[in-house]
């Protein structure tokens, strides 16, 4: 099997606005969205905050990532989802933690299920945050008792 070729950078660009918040568009697909200062630093919280879209990034990235190495690997993978709770620091203020839950899809063996997990500790998100931030993650299947 070939290797992906490097991906080439990706330009976005990001516009200040009124009530702390900012207009984002992503470049190649002209797709926007907006963020805003959180609520207990000013915000009023109707929007994701920039440290929000990490934590999303994340969520993201960890089922992306699974289902395109399922996907070259022939491995059958349903749906899947996630939910990620981001912590603050106190001051000075930074994400602290990334806990991060993913529901899997029913019907993946055991050997199956150890590939998926390992692909999403490894997903490039996950790499690229700083050591520093605590990045727990639990994965739950719905043909397990709980």
């Amino acid at each position: 099997m070939s290797q992906p070729t490097p991906a080439t950078g990706v330009v976005m660009s990001v516009a200040s606005a009124p009530g702390f918040q900012c207009k984002l568009e992503h470049g190649p697909s002209g797709t926007k969205i907006s963020t805003e200062a959180p609520k207990d630093n000013g915000g009023t919280g109707m929007s994701f905050s920039p440290t929000d879209l990490v934590g999303a990034a994340l969520a993201s990235c960890a089922l992306t990532t699974m289902a395109l190495v399922a996907s070259r690997e022939g491995i059958a993978f349903g749906d899947a989802r996630a939910r990620v709770e981001k912590r603050m620091t106190p001051p000075p203020r930074r994400i602290g933690e990334l806990v991060l839950e993913i529901d899997m899809p029913a019907g993946l063996s055991a050997a199956h299920r150890t590939r998926m997990e390992e692909v999403a500790h490894g997903c490039p998100v996950m790499r690229s945050l700083h050591p520093d931030v605590k990045l727990p993650i639990s994965f739950r299947y719905p043909d397990e008792a709980r």
